[in-house]
């Protein structure tokens, strides 16, 4: 991306003000935190920024969003305890490896998640309506999609015998997903290969051990969204037909996507915060659910692995990238 491009995205305009008085309006300002394992794609970001905007919050007039980008998952607990010494009043924790981190150094302050676990399942909140906590936000809902993407992939590739399925190790959200994997090739007739990602570095050794599976369905994480390009990029050295959930994915050269629309759950996200900010509990704000499924499909490369794609499945593709 260009500098000026990135100028645009994290900057926030101020406008030329005498010293004093942009200080003294700077003071004012209420601080969003966004907490994120790298760059999240422009897509989300301009959408939390609309969203922010049809509440009346505008950048250098009444709110300020501070970044907190980490290289790692490790990083992640420093970056959220420099986020709170900056005094923000909402911490905002984008994908799932955040999440545990901002509520852990929140102390307080609200947590605001556009995340994909199941967040009742691991005792995050105690319920989506009433989350009795100090954090509430956007679920994913990862898991339940888990299976229709295998039978959106079985549906692609009809001769597919063995499937592969790409998780993070120490995501929340890898056993419910890999549950649900495991149901779903059951059912469909499908052996399973699950390969567990410990750290980025791993990923060209997994794949290439994946070359004897029919396709791979990838589960929704910032990790993998960071290495996107990669992960295109090895998939395609081992002709391995790919799955995932985000279009983000599709756009750096995976295969296909199914999922939640979530340029849309951080628009949406935009009100919890705004909410909070004007008073209410993260407790008393309900866990939103997507409302928006798209379905992503990258015809060129399809044609790179000789793929023929079904009319019917075609038909039903919500976008195609030639």
């Amino acid at each position: 991306m260009r500098r000026r491009d990135l100028i645009l995205l994290f900057g926030g305009a101020v406008a030329a003000l005498p010293l004093a008085a942009r200080a003294q309006q700077q003071a004012k300002l209420k601080r969003i935190g966004f907490l994120r394992v790298r760059t999240p794609p422009p897509a989300w970001i301009a959408a939390f920024r609309q969203g922010l905007q049809e509440h009346g919050l505008i950048e250098g007039q009444n709110i300020k969003i501070e970044f907190g980008l980490a290289e790692s998952v490790a990083e992640l607990p420093s970056v959220a305890t420099e986020l709170v010494r900056r005094k923000v009043d909402v911490l905002l924790a984008s994908g799932s490896p955040t999440v545990l981190p901002a509520r852990d150094a929140a102390g307080t302050i609200p947590v605001v998640f556009v995340g994909i676990f199941d967040f009742v399942e691991t005792g995050q909140v105690v319920s989506l309506a009433r989350p009795g906590g100090n954090l509430t936000g956007m679920s994913g809902m990862v898991v339940d999609l888990a299976g229709k993407r295998m039978q959106l992939l079985k549906e692609l590739l009809p001769g597919m015998t063995r499937v592969a399925i790409l998780v993070r190790t120490a995501s929340p959200a890898t056993p419910p997903f890999v549950r649900e994997a495991e149901r779903s090739a059951q059912v469909l007739g499908l052996g399973l290969q699950v390969l567990r990602m410990g750290n980025p570095s791993d990923l060209e050794m997994l794949l290439a051990s994946a070359s004897t599976a029919g396709g791979l369905v990838g589960s929704d994480d910032a990790v993998f969204t960071a290495h996107r390009l990669r992960i295109a990029e090895l998939a395609l050295k081992q002709r391995l037909p790919t799955m995932f959930g985000f279009r983000e994915m599709v756009q750096a050269g995976c295969l296909m996507s199914y999922g939640a629309d979530y340029a849309d759950l951080y628009r949406r996200a935009a009100s919890h915060v705004h909410k909070i900010l004007n008073g209410a509990k993260p407790a008393d704000i309900p866990v939103g659910q997507p409302e928006r499924f798209e379905s992503i499909l990258n015809m060129r490369t399809a044609k790179a692995l000789g793929l023929t794609i079904p009319p019917a499945l075609l038909l039903r593709v919500d976008q195609v990238i030639e």
